[in-house]
């Protein structure tokens, strides 16, 4: 089984400023004349960490990877004015631009693969080539899966449904995620956080393939953890601000580029037909189905992601 590569430290940091209410952390790893790949990472609000820049050979690779707006090193923490999937996809245009880079790969999971397909679609002309995780395509049916009570997750993680709806009194549990916006928005910074926690604890115990649902993940540091439950709340809400099945209608625009969807048999937070729907409507993308969860730190996961990753080298060095 492939493993990620050693940790890496950044050879640049850089902090742009995308609007006047938005600045972003970028940061650049590996080496500076290699090929360039843009990491995206989930959530939405989900931030950065160290291992995600380990799914790259560093002596191939010049690895860049930012916050999106309103977490990690981004700032302001939490903030939902001007965040939408169409600033994001600027954002990384405007990242592109400033690093003086002509064409790059994307590789995103989870919303990172959401926002992937999103700006690769809107900028074909400036991609390489593709790989996506745990495929969320933010249709309906998505979105319901897992935060609404008329969603499949309850059904295979009971305990932790339980601590999540257990949060909202009964009379608003017809729409979980409007009732956690609420508290999510509320002007209490207690509510705000006790609100962010739950959310946040449903999704975690739901990540990964092995784990004990009767013990509740570990708490996130507070900005960390309503940057997440926030800014994603934020975009359910909101169909993550995408026409109803953009991202397969616009397959075509991306069909020539080189592409691996890497999905988790047993993905509960977004399933494996939204991976199958992709394959569908984009046959010239190779489709690795692995007996794994969500999480991009499942083996099965790193091994298929470390291997498309080195493949894409190859094939973009020949």
């Amino acid at each position: 089984m492939r493993k990620l590569y050693p940790p890496i430290t950044p050879y640049a940091t850089h902090r742009l400023a995308v609007d006047g209410r938005h600045t972003l952390y970028v940061e650049e790893c590996g080496q500076p004349d290699g090929l360039p790949v843009v990491f995206l990472h989930g959530g939405p609000g989900g931030g950065l960490i160290p291992e995600h820049r380990c799914f790259f050979d560093p002596a191939r690779w010049r690895i860049v990877l930012f916050d999106q707006r309103g977490c990690g090193g981004s700032t302001p923490t939490a903030d939902v004015e001007d965040n939408t999937t169409a600033h994001l996809v600027s954002d990384i245009e405007a990242i592109r631009l400033l690093l003086g880079i002509e064409r790059w790969a994307v590789f995103g999971g989870s919303w990172g693969s959401t926002l992937a397909l999103a700006y690769a679609q809107a900028h074909p002309a400036q991609v390489t080539g593709l790989i996506v995780r745990g495929v969320f395509l933010g249709r309906r049916e998505e979105l319901h899966w897992f935060n609404e009570a008329d969603g499949g997750a309850r059904m295979v993680f009971p305990e932790g449904w339980a601590r999540y709806v257990a949060h909202i009194p009964p009379a608003e549990r017809d729409a979980l995620v409007e009732a956690y916006w609420r508290r999510l928005d509320s002007n209490d910074p207690q509510v705000r956080l006790a609100a962010a926690r739950a959310w946040n604890a449903w999704e975690d115990g739901a990540s990964t393939l092995v784990h004990d649902p009767l013990v509740p993940p570990a708490p996130e540091p507070d900005a960390a953890a309503l940057a997440v439950a926030r800014i994603e709340a934020h975009y359910f809400r909101h169909d993550v601000f995408l026409a109803p099945d953009q991202l397969l209608r616009d397959i075509g625009r991306i069909r020539h580029l080189p592409g691996v969807i890497v999905q988790g048999r047993y993905d509960m937070l977004c399933p494996a037909k939204a991976a199958c729907d992709l394959a569908a409507a984009w046959p010239e993308a190779r489709l690795e189905m692995v007996l794994a969860g969500h999480s991009a730190f499942d083996p099965a996961i790193t091994h298929a992601l470390v291997r498309a990753t080195d493949a894409l080298a190859d094939r973009l060095d020949s």
